[in-house]
């Protein structure tokens, strides 16, 4: 395990690209953040935030979700494991194209999965 935090995006983990897919689980996870957390972040490109969040949208999430709580002064629970969302497949489908040679497309698709077992 990288000596990195998991990125405390709130919608880190259900955002649906192939670098974020576990193949062996079938799940979509969240990310590390961007740089390790004894990285010394003075006079430097990257900032303290960088510890924390995998990308600036994840980051401009996150103060959307909590900026009330941030002007209140209420704590804010840290993630300290790393989130999934469960039910996804990886897709590969062969399409002709436009001069007649076949082309290979490669997609996550979501598993619907049915619970209901009295009917």
């Amino acid at each position: 395990m990288p000596n990195k935090h998991f990125c405390q995006g709130p919608f880190c983990h259900e955002q649906v690209t192939q670098d974020r897919f576990l193949k062996s689980r079938g799940v979509i996870r969240g990310r590390y953040a961007r740089i390790d957390k004894d990285y010394d972040h003075q006079n430097s490109y990257y900032g303290m935030r960088d510890k924390y969040f995998c990308s600036l949208g994840c980051e401009s999430q996150w103060l959307a979700v909590h900026m009330e709580s941030v002007e209140r002064g209420q704590p804010i629970e840290f993630i300290r494991h790393r989130r999934e969302v469960k039910g996804y497949r990886k897709v590969t489908t062969t399409h002709e194209g436009w001069n007649g040679q076949p082309y290979t497309r490669t997609q996550l698709q979501q598993i619907c999965v049915d619970n209901n077992t009295e009917s």
